[in-house]
């Protein structure tokens, strides 16, 4: 008899994510975690106004966790990625994503390390970056908001999340690189920002930010910021 030819589509998300992990790619995070994680991004945006036609540019994609419900969410050519660690990505792409969705769906990627969006050409309605701001330097956070505003569509939203130093762990991050694991450095690690600094940034820059206040968005010890420009 004919053996019967097995495709990853007929593995479950959580499958095809235990097969990443036994190739040791960095799945972002816990790998039990990452159908939760990826589902709670996407409810997040859609209580925040994401429609299927809104243009969501996902900051530090990385293999994929938030990108794989988004891509499915939205419409085509409606979802954009950044993610320098190549690796990372094209994992997601060839494991997480499910045969033809590509085709279908037209994501788009670009692997600058330099928060550089305009390498789309587009204009965006959410900005989202789970999980970077607790890497990035303030130089690079200062990137983010200024690439923000030069190509966010009117009443466009920076959804981030961040941890805030406290006087029991280390302080607000003064350095100038990234800390953590990236396309450079296996290292993990993780920044602080203190809300006032973030503040200061964003009143430079006039725009608003306001913490998520729902617990049930917030995971790993990370909070969520709401960033949004004055004339909405």
């Amino acid at each position: 008899m004919g053996g019967v030819k097995v495709t990853k589509e007929m593995f479950t998300l959580m499958e095809r994510v235990d097969k990443l992990r036994a190739e040791n790619i960095f799945l972002g995070g816990p790998s039990e975690l990452f159908d939760m994680a990826g589902r709670m991004q996407l409810m997040l945006l859609v209580k925040e106004g994401l429609y299927p036609e809104s243009k969501v540019l996902d900051i530090g994609c990385g293999c994929l966790r938030a990108g794989y419900w988004l891509i499915h969410f939205l419409n085509p050519s409606c979802y954009f990625g950044i993610e320098p660690n190549r690796t990372m990505l094209e994992a997601g792409i060839e494991n997480i994503l499910e045969p033809g969705l590509i085709g279908l769906k037209r994501p788009k990627f670009d692997g600058n390390a330099d928060f550089d969006f305009s390498v789309f050409g587009e204009r965006f309605d959410f900005f989202v970056a789970r999980s970077i701001w607790t890497h990035a330097s303030k130089i690079q956070i200062r990137a983010m908001l200024d690439g923000f505003v030069r190509h966010a569509n009117r009443r466009a939203t920076f959804l981030t999340s961040y941890v805030k130093p406290s006087l029991f762990r280390r302080s607000d991050y003064k350095g100038t690189d990234w800390v953590g694991r990236s396309h450079t450095s296996d290292v993990p690690g993780i920044v602080r920002h203190s809300l006032s600094w973030i503040r200061r940034e964003c009143q430079v820059r006039q725009l608003l930010v306001e913490p998520i206040r729902q617990n049930a968005f917030n995971f790993g010890g990370q909070k969520w910021l709401r960033i949004s420009t004055r004339s909405v």
